[in-house]
């Protein structure tokens, strides 16, 4: 900054990076946390410890507590164990592919919860699972590192691969290529089915995260060292490295990138979430979330809040964008002035979010099982779903907006209607 400069001016100069941080101060008095002693927990048995003994007892019929309300259309019951991801099929929407700890994935119908066929032979949770641009394949991917691609009309598996401990996968936008990224850093490209690979090496520490960009050129993928490469696919050259101070100080827990590829975006366990130039690899802007308790000494055997960025995205009509942290703030960012545009409470911590395709609504799944809609201009809730009695894990929403499928603890996935009077 020169000097005499404002604080918060945004001029750009040379090479530098960060033009400016916003922080998000400490929560006011009337937050949720100062008024807990006040609660009435009557409609929320899940916080009751007894109720959470009650509803293990009898997972069948949960009419107590919080889960007597269930909105959801159709329940897919055939995990045993927890539902860990879910996707839905690109080209109709009429398909959802779930995965879970039960080390089981199934490729099902989302009208009725019809199962079309198993995604077998896998050793451990299935972590990862996707369809391919055109739906004609479905990838499933389990903690082992066994990654497996169906044929969704022969419902065949037609190639298997098996690399380190996967920590993510995704598939090309246009093309039936699959990009997975491994705990010994690499990152994995194949071309599916012949299975011609490239690998692009991380640093020595696993690939956390990872998008493949809209020009379907490049990649961008986080490590849990803090850094972040964007890859070139065809050379396998890394085009751009942020580290150190450009970087982050914490692993990075999520990547995204805006409808044109120009902007992407990186979220940490240090609260940070950075916005990036994709052309320039610099750093155009430092979203940063104070701490609840900033600079309070923590005394003996007391254990700090912990916080980080856990999910975030772009939204396509306006210049916003979302941030989702684990102690349930979700914050709305003006990318044209670079502020703060909203913070909406929730009270558990975000799992995950998503925006819709064509409006400035942005969607929520969080510790406390429900699924919210909010609008991101008046940062105000539109409609809560619920139904799981457990948190959710993962979820999805289709093309033009009129379902949600949500994967939970609870063993369970499920559809939920979200068609709202005013579309």
């Amino acid at each position: 900054m020169e000097p005499g400069e404002a604080p918060g001016a945004l001029g750009l100069h040379g090479d530098e990076e960060i033009i400016e941080v916003v922080e998000l101060g400490p929560p006011g008095p009337d937050d949720l946390a100062e008024e807990m002693e006040d609660v009435d927990f009557e409609d929320e048995g899940a916080e009751e410890p007894d109720a959470e003994a009650w509803e293990s007892e009898d997972d069948e019929g949960v009419e107590d507590g919080m889960e007597a309300q269930d909105d959801s259309e159709v329940t897919f019951s055939l995990h045993s164990a927890s539902v860990f991801c879910v996707s839905l099929d690109p080209k109709t929407n009429t398909l959802a592919v779930t995965g879970g700890e039960d080390d089981k994935a199934f490729v099902w119908r989302v009208s009725d919860g019809e199962l079309l066929f198993e995604c077998s032979g896998h050793k451990d949770s299935v972590t990862c699972a996707g369809f391919s641009h055109d739906s004609v394949f479905v990838a499933t991917g389990d903690m082992s590192g066994l990654i497996k691609v169906w044929r969704v009309d022969a419902k065949e598996e037609v190639w298997s691969f098996e690399v380190g401990d996967l920590e993510w996968m995704e598939w090309h936008p246009q093309a039936h290529v699959l990009l997975a990224g491994t705990a010994d850093g690499n990152t994995w490209m194949w071309k599916i089915p012949s299975g011609d690979c490239k690998t692009f090496q991380g640093p020595a520490c696993p690939a956390t995260c990872g998008r493949i960009l809209p020009d379907g050129k490049r990649a961008v993928v986080g490590y849990e060292d803090g850094t972040m490469r964007i890859w070139d696919l065809k050379q396998g050259t890394s085009l751009h490295v942020l580290k150190g101070q450009d970087g982050h100080q914490d692993p990075l827990t999520c990547v995204a990138s805006n409808q044109d590829g120009s902007l992407i975006m990186t979220g940490s366990v240090d609260c940070h979430a950075k916005l990036i130039n994709s052309a320039t690899g610099k750093v155009v802007c430092v979203f940063k979330m104070e701490s609840v308790t900033p600079k309070a000494p923590i005394g003996e055997g007391e254990e700090a809040e912990s916080n980080s960025v856990e999910s975030l995205g772009f939204c396509n009509v306006m210049p916003l964008a979302a941030v989702g942290y684990l102690d349930g703030t979700l914050a709305i960012y003006d990318l044209s002035t670079q502020s703060l545009r909203h913070k909406c409470q929730h009270e558990s911590g975000i799992v995950q979010l998503l925006w819709e395709e064509s409006s400035a609504v942005v969607y929520t799944c969080s510790l406390d099982g429900a699924v919210r809609l909010w609008d991101a201009r008046s940062g105000k809730m539109i409609s809560e779903y619920r139904g799981h009695s457990a948190e959710i894990l993962d979820f999805a929403v289709n093309k033009d907006a009129s379902i949600v499928v949500t994967t939970s603890g609870d063993h369970q996935a499920k559809v939920f209607c979200v068609q709202r009077p005013d579309r």
